[in-house]
């Protein structure tokens, strides 16, 4: 499982370079990769790129990504109460991209962060669609639907 998700995400990282630069992405496949470890150590194993490693992939992709969403948001808010560096508006939309929009939905409630800007609003708006297109085709792809 662990190689799997190794194989998965690192090669994301080298074919996509927004998420190179991306240290809330970065930080979200450390997570997935520990958790990986964690579960294979203790828990079950599964074999090479299964139908379950890649379903457990998918599972562990939405819960990290939403959580990581969340505290680049919140890392944002911070940073523009303090005055300093601020994490890009590009780095948010990739998150939210792929897959971290409920998270970033509950971070600007809470935070009440970025939801007066109208520009960053229709773009969040358009990331939605544009992942939901992009399992829609993947799905497709794979005969699934």
């Amino acid at each position: 499982m662990v190689i799997t998700f190794s194989v998965i995400l690192l090669g994301l990282i080298a074919l996509v370079p927004p998420l190179q630069r991306n240290k809330f992405f970065i930080l979200n496949s450390a997570l997935i990769i520990g958790l990986a470890y964690w579960i294979e150590g203790y828990w079950f194993r599964t074999s090479v790129f299964s139908y379950k490693t890649l379903l457990l992939f998918v599972v562990f992709q939405l819960v990290t990504i939403n959580f990581t969403t969340f505290m680049a948001y919140w890392a944002d808010k911070r940073a523009a109460r303090k005055g300093a560096w601020r994490v890009s508006e590009n780095n948010l939309h990739t998150l939210e991209f792929m897959g971290g929009w409920i998270g970033a939905f509950a971070a600007q409630k809470i935070f009440r962060h970025k939801i007066a800007k109208k520009s960053y609003q229709n773009m969040y708006k358009l990331m939605i669609v544009m992942e939901f297109a992009a399992v829609y085709f993947i799905l497709k792809f794979l005969h699934l639907i």
